[in-house]
Order: C-alpha cells, then sequence, then structure tokens
C-alpha cells in the first residue's frame, strides 16, 4: 500500500552554511519549502517518490544586502530560476546511517548528489499524527551549479567559499 508523505514546515528547517573569508560561517535558510514523499507502508527505503522544492525568493541569511545579492543573476537569479528541486531517486541504508541519492538542480544546472541521513523514528503526535523525523546533510560545490560569483580581499581572502553544507531538519507527515 502506497503512503503519502508531506512536509510539516512549522518542525523543519532548510539550512545551508558558508564560510565566509575562510574565518567564519554564515548560516542561511529558506522560508518556503515543499516536500512529498511516497513509501511502501512506513518502509522509507521503499520511497518510490522524493520531491524536494525551496522557492529562491524565500533565501535569508539575516542580512537584506545579501540576500538581494544571493538572488541576484550573480548567484541564484531568482528572477529566471524561482526554484532549486532535489528529486530523490535511491534511499538506502548503508550499516548504521542511510544514504539519499538523488538529483539536484540549482540555476538551471542538474547534478547528482549524495545526502547522509539520520532517522530519527516515526511516532504518533498528541493529535493522533503519523510522523516521521530526518536529519538530513550533505555538501555540494557552489560552483558546480553555476553559482560562480567570488571576490578576494586586498590581502588574498577569498571571501566566500566553494563548499555548501547542506543541514535540514525535516519533519513528514503521513497523510
Amino acid at each position: 500500500m502506497t503512503t503519502t508523505w508531506k512536509i510539516d514546515p512549522s518542525h523543519s528547517e532548510v539550512q545551508f552554511k558558508v564560510k565566509h573569508l575562510m574565518i567564519t560561517t554564515i548560516s542561511g535558510h529558506f522560508h518556503n519549502y515543499d516536500l512529498e514523499v511516497l513509501t511502501e507502508g512506513d518502509d522509507f527505503t521503499t520511497a518510490s517518490k522524493i520531491e524536494f522544492s525551496a522557492d529562491v525568493d524565500s533565501i535569508s541569511t539575516k542580512n537584506e544586502q545579501r540576500d538581494a545579492h544571493l538572488k541576484s543573476a550573480e548567484f541564484f537569479n531568482a528572477e529566471e530560476h524561482v526554484v532549486i528541486r532535489f528529486g530523490g531517486n535511491k534511499f538506502e541504508q548503508d550499516a548504521d546511517e542511510y544514504l539519499l541519492h538523488g538529483d539536484l538542480t540549482i540555476k538551471g544546472i542538474t547534478k547528482p548528489i549524495l545526502l547522509h541521513v539520520d532517522f530519527g523514528g516515526i511516532v504518533v503526535d498528541p493529535y493522533g499524527q503519523t510522523k516521521a523525523g530526518f536529519t538530513v546533510t550533505g555538501k555540494i560545490s557552489r560552483k558546480e551549479f553555476g553559482l560562480t560569483w567570488d571576490a578576494v580581499t586586498e590581502a588574498g581572502q577569498i571571501v566566500v567559499s566553494d563548499e555548501i553544507r547542506i543541514n535540514c531538519d525535516i519533519q513528514l507527515i503521513k497523510s
């Protein structure tokens, strides 16, 4: 029996981290996103559909000027590429961890990526809803997705690293 799972946005976070000047880490997140997963029963390794999308215009790094720069053509080009998409094609258990294989599309460029998943389990909440929890982590090269803006300080320091760390806490609701 096919089970549909939808994201619970009030109990989920979609975040990323990037090195700034190679000495500190800046965090950002998306306010608007969606995720739907289809499984056989409650077994996520049987997932036949894992579709995630994030609204680029909802990006926030707690700095309006930086957010505007990220939405500009120098980075995400939010006017032309309004959504970031991830389509999972394999969720597997490997010893004590889970691996999620899929295709990530940013700025019209699609690349396969591998994400590490910590499956928190399945519970029924006080309102009778069945929920599943996950922490999803991974790394990508921003330049591979056309996010190639670069700057160097007068002292030769790189302003923004190429490596982006993904960190998502996801709670799904069984529908």
